[in-house]
């Protein structure tokens, strides 16, 4: 998990002043979860970043990961 943080930190997708979020997208890659929801617009919930993480994701025999805003997940049925 930190050394694929670390990849995103090398590929600039978010500097070294927020390797807590780079970590927080590892760890939710490595163990698979189905969806990452987040309300950080600026370097999690971002169509920009999302790319680039799974660039580096698929790069690296991960799958991709789907990250959306909560607002995105509610159910209004």
């Amino acid at each position: 998990m930190e050394d694929l943080a670390e990849l995103y930190l090398k590929n600039n997708i978010v500097s070294r002043k927020y390797s807590g979020d780079a970590l927080h997208i590892a760890i939710a890659t490595v163990i698979s979860v189905d969806v990452l929801v987040s309300w950080n617009f600026k370097h999690i919930v971002n169509l920009d970043k999302i790319k680039k993480f799974n660039a580096v994701n698929l790069n690296e025999g991960y799958h991709i990961l789907e990250i959306r805003t909560p607002k995105e997940m509610i159910n209004y049925e």
